[in-house]
């Protein structure tokens, strides 16, 4: 199977996304071929990047700036040849590296969606629903999973927090653990919304409970079929910053199924299940689950998840290809102007 990955983008999780796309090069190979690296840079320009390329001080020195162009268009992406022909590159099928904005918030799934190009990765009303917080508690609710209690506050708005310390404060848009501060001592609140709001005009503030189980889990569902990861407990401390995910996204060794009881683990599969629903289909993603007193929460739907998840996987490649297999089509519409045809005929009786 032929494999395009597009990566960058203007988001908070930049570099995650290069990191991400270096991890996917030294990863695939076996069945996968990777036939184009398409790098989207701080100006949403497409730039074409040589597979020998594919290390992080080529991004972070600018040398990408030397790379061939591209520009999107009608089924894919085109590259301007002698006497200014465009080319069509052969790209194959597209894979949604780009984590935070860009990708995850839904501006290249409409815009491969309205371009018309073959793509893994979330679409429009799945990325909008999972790059929400508030959205994401709404959804999970509509679906029968639990969330934690959560509070929203707007920038200026008067803060009237409905529950004890500790407490958490997350800008209401962002992953990786940017811009969140939890809250101990009263005299830190000002502080810590000052660090949510510094990213986002919005941040949801809930409990932060310590010592809570969390359990992290992939899937995608293929023709009507759940494809299912190892459950992954993640080491733990009371709060992974973004240096400890940072470096935690470059893995690529499968990881061990987390020692639990097969009660709950039938449990995590039911509540992925449930959040995973027709939503995402076309994508694969990670649920990130809470887990208290035998009682199931969704924390947080990573729709491209770092990585995209690999070493949850004993056959990483295989999971890409049946994906690939199973990506929802819009039901084609035919314009054929027959009602306005009908108008015309009519006032020329």
């Amino acid at each position: 199977m032929n494999l395009s990955i597009i990566f960058g983008g203007i988001s908070y999780e930049h570099e995650i996304s290069i990191v991400s796309a270096i991890t996917m090069a030294q990863k695939l190979g076996k069945n996968i071929k990777i036939t184009h690296f398409i790098f989207l840079d701080s100006n949403h320009d497409f730039y074409l990047i040589e597979s020998s390329n594919m290390k992080s001080k080529y991004f972070s020195s600018l040398s990408y700036k030397q790379a061939k162009k591209i520009e999107i268009g009608a089924g894919g992406f085109y590259q301007t040849g002698f006497l200014g022909k465009k080319k069509m590159l052969n790209t194959g099928l597209l894979l949604n590296l780009i984590h935070g904005g860009d990708g995850e918030d839904g501006v290249l799934s409409g815009l491969f969606d309205f371009y018309k190009i073959a793509y893994i990765g979330p679409r429009l009303e799945a990325s909008t629903l999972s790059y929400n917080k508030r959205l994401t508690k709404l959804y999970a609710k509509e679906c029968g999973v639990e969330t934690l209690p959560y509070y929203v506050l707007k920038r200026n708005e008067v803060c009237e927090i409905p529950f004890e310390l500790p407490y958490i404060i997350k800008p209401t848009c962002l992953g990786s653990s940017i811009g969140v501060y939890v809250v101990e001592d009263q005299t830190k609140l000002s502080y810590g919304l000052d660090c949510a709001f510094e990213f986002s005009n919005e941040v949801i503030i809930e409990p932060f409970k310590k010592g809570i189980k969390e359990y992290n889990l992939a899937g995608a569902k293929v023709n009507g079929e759940f494809i299912l990861s190892l459950i992954e407990e993640p080491v733990k401390k009371d709060l992974l910053g973004f240096e400890d995910k940072y470096l935690d996204f470059s893995r690529t060794e499968e990881i061990k199924n987390a020692e639990i009881t097969e009660s709950l683990t039938k449990n995590l599969h039911e509540a992925f299940k449930k959040i995973y629903n027709t939503t995402f289909e076309g994508a694969l993603i990670r649920c990130d689950f809470f887990v208290s007193s035998d009682k199931i929460y969704l924390n947080e739907i990573n729709p491209i998840p770092g990585s995209m998840a690999n070493y949850l996987f004993s056959d990483f490649e295989s999971v890409l290809e049946k994906i690939a297999t199973s990506l929802p089509r819009k039901h084609a519409i035919n314009i054929n102007y027959q009602y306005i045809n009908q108008i015309q005929s009519a006032k020329g009786k």
